[in-house]
């Protein structure tokens, strides 16, 4: 089995030789763009390690470990554009490179693109693989509209949110695992298995990025700390504040929330202050392990030799804790 590091060239390799010779040149160019920014590659990989439990060779299916990253620069392409968002890991993001419709337009083909890159494995898997992935895709767009819909609401219930995530992170994390197992010959029990896993890490990293958004340290996090915190953005740690605050706290929340253009290094010190009395942190973390751990259940439950696991755990464990 290949390590992850082996696993991760082999991924920026092949995006990296992708053939973009259609007419007009200048739709794919964006496309390229996006693809070379680079990252970690999570979803590939997460498809790549499934698929190792099972076969050995991965470059029969490096088109669908592509597919899924293509498809996952899409939805990071077009969230920068309804957020307006001017850098994408520290580059200037599509629209602003170039326009909102060649953002719209060239989001557009990386969507056709992955369904391309998806739709060339063996026939033998074709109906569910793509069944699978658009079923993902349609959830990715459910997840994403409740997050808009949560923007104007201040009763969020860690329910509704841990549905959203779901939906808008978690799924094509899972999505990726189960792929991996279908094009694999995996048996159908494992390969739920496998997504149910990728539910669990899915969700448990997203509460991550919510606790390191605050907690985090901004060289290794990767973003500017406290960016959810001026934007009122519905978090794990902000919904259980709002929970859970008794009447001086909660007045506080809702003065924050409610000002406009206020000075971002007070507003981020109160509330983050507000969190600590609440004891936000401890209860975040702690259901981050939660998760994290309902996940490895699923994992150790799969049908193959523990030392094939060993390496898929591994990955998704440095992961979940190199901040924490």
């Amino acid at each position: 089995m290949l390590t992850a590091s082996q696993l991760l060239d082999k991924v920026n390799d092949y995006l990296e030789n992708l053939n973009y010779s259609r007419y007009p040149q200048e739709l794919y160019t964006p496309v390229q763009y996006v693809l070379s920014l680079g990252g970690k590659r999570v979803r590939p990989l997460l498809m790549l390690m499934s698929y190792e439990l099972f076969q050995r060779d991965i470059s029969r299916i490096l088109d669908q470990a592509a597919g899924i990253e293509i498809y996952h620069n899409f939805t990071l392409l077009h969230d920068d554009l309804m957020d307006c968002a001017d850098k994408r890991r520290g580059n200037p993001t599509v629209h602003v490179k170039w326009d909102n419709n060649k953002a719209v337009l060239s989001g557009d083909a990386m969507t056709v693109l992955a369904y391309q890159y998806m739709s060339t494995c063996n026939r033998r898997y074709l109906s569910d693989v793509i069944n699978l992935f658009s079923t993902s895709a349609l959830e990715i767009c459910e997840g994403q509209e409740l997050d808009m819909e949560f923007e104007s609401r201040n009763d969020v219930t860690e329910e509704e949110y841990l549905e959203m995530i779901r939906l808008k992170t978690a799924v094509l994390l899972a999505c990726s695992l189960k792929i991996g197992a279908i094009l694999g010959d995996a048996s159908k029990d494992d390969a739920d298995k496998l997504y149910q896993f990728g539910i669990k890490i899915g969700l448990a990293f997203q509460l991550q990025d919510d606790f390191l958004d605050v907690y985090g340290n901004t060289e290794n996090f990767g973003k500017n700390i406290g960016g959810d915190i001026l934007c009122n953005k519905k978090t794990y740690l902000l919904i259980k504040a709002m929970e859970l605050a008794d009447t001086p706290h909660l007045e506080a929340l809702q003065k924050w929330l409610a000002v406009v253009n206020p000075n971002p290094e007070e507003k981020i010190a109160a509330v983050t202050k507000i969190y600590n009395e609440l004891k936000i942190p401890a209860l975040c973390e702690n259901k981050i392990r939660e998760l994290y751990g309902e996940g490895v259940k699923y994992l150790e439950n799969v049908t193959v030799v523990e030392e094939k696991k060993q390496a898929l755990k591994d990955f998704v464990c440095r992961m979940m804790f190199r901040e924490m």
